[in-house]
């Protein structure tokens, strides 16, 4: 007979909170300070020690970014000489380990081959790090110059060449309609009043910072940009600011992505609830690789299915405080919302279903009277 023996083991059951990279932006364009180096940034920077005491095009955007986000603010940047040659930096953050939901170009695109080429990055990004991101470009600005510039249809007219037959879903446009526009977009993304389920359009909390009516721009006839102009880059799947008549302030449309028109990702608040949960997906699947207690067995199916609920559990907690609601970024899995199939005895396929809320963007109001005699 053996004598007797005590083991205590201490088990691992990977419960750790999943990390974050949500509201946390890489901007890479021209600048005269710190050229091709990697810099961190947040709400308490001082960037005219960071990006230079003058204004440069990645700096102007960085400032907006900053006072459009409002509190707990980050960011990392990398400023180069041209902005046209995004990539090496790009490729520069990737290597130092940089990890961001999104990347902000702030040179303008000259021409539809440079939104693919960003397209094309950010799916290599996830195929060699597992990193998924999207980014954000801009487009340029309206020339106003008088006799010799651009009229607002001639300006639209030029810019739809960049997206018109193009699918490139994680790509974002926002053409300078301010000389801040982009920055002003990824601040509004990196909002902490907001979650990564809300639309930049969202009104109630407030109106750009930094821009208003007064500074829109014009044409090279003095037309002032206006709603009609929005509506017209709006539909050529551009983001750009809108505003509401008799009502103060200067907002957004739709964060729109180059998706196909039928396409699930066509706005940005789809593709950035979705990344959040494959994000943490793939870490649990990463922990499930070789564990036998993941079998085709009943039990063994329930315990893999109650790992992968987690991310979506903890994407769906909603509180509401005196009759105000304040939705999660999912709605609460139910069963049948995860399926497992089992293709051989290695190989797995798994089905989740991840379900957002509704957002109102086109609402219409119906009033009528009520003539009848009084009782």
């Amino acid at each position: 007979m053996p004598l007797g023996k005590i083991t205590v083991n201490a088990l691992n059951l990977n419960q750790g909170p999943f990390p974050t990279v949500e509201k946390y932006f890489l901007f890479i364009g021209e600048g005269l300070t710190n050229q091709n180096t990697l810099l961190f940034l947040n709400s308490d920077s001082n960037l005219d020690t960071e990006l230079g005491a003058a204004d440069s095009e990645i700096k102007r955007q960085i400032k907006a970014a900053k006072a459009n986000a409002g509190q707990n603010w980050a960011c990392c940047a990398i400023p180069v000489a041209d902005g046209t040659l995004w990539a090496a930096a790009f490729d520069m953050a990737m290597n130092n380990n940089v990890k961001v939901e999104a990347c902000v170009i702030c040179t303008p695109v000259a021409v539809q081959a440079d939104l693919t080429a960003m397209h094309t990055k950010s799916e290599e990004t996830n195929t060699t790090y597992g990193r998924r991101l999207f980014f954000i470009a801009a487009a340029e600005a309206i020339d106003p110059t008088a006799v010799t510039g651009q009229t607002w249809s001639a300006y639209i007219t030029a810019l739809t060449a960049l997206t018109t037959t193009l699918s490139a879903m994680r790509v974002s446009v926002v053409p300078y309609i301010y000389n801040d526009a982009v920055g002003i977009y990824a601040g509004r993304l990196c909002n902490y009043q907001t979650s990564v389920a809300d639309t930049p359009m969202r009104v109630n909390t407030g109106s750009l910072v930094g821009q208003d009516q007064s500074t829109l721009p014009v044409d090279k006839d003095g037309i002032i940009y206006n709603n009609a102009h929005a509506k017209a880059l709006n539909d050529q799947r551009f983001s750009v600011p809108q505003f509401y008549p008799d009502y103060e302030g200067v907002y957004w449309s739709d964060g729109q992505m180059l998706d196909v028109a039928t396409g699930d990702y066509t706005v940005v608040e789809n593709l950035r609830v979705v990344d959040k949960a494959a994000r943490a997906v793939r870490l649990v699947l990463i922990s499930l690789v070789g564990d036998r207690r993941f079998n085709s067995s009943p039990i063994g199916t329930a315990w893999a299915i109650s790992k992968l609920m987690r991310p979506l559990f903890e994407m769906s907690r909603s509180y509401d405080f005196q009759g105000i609601p304040f939705p999660a970024e999912l709605k609460s899995p139910v069963d049948g919302d995860i399926a497992i199939q089992w293709i051989t005895r290695t190989q797995v396929q798994i089905f989740i279903k991840a379900r957002p809320f509704e957002i109102p963007k086109d609402l219409t109001a119906n009033i009528i009277l009520d003539l009848t005699a009084p009782v």
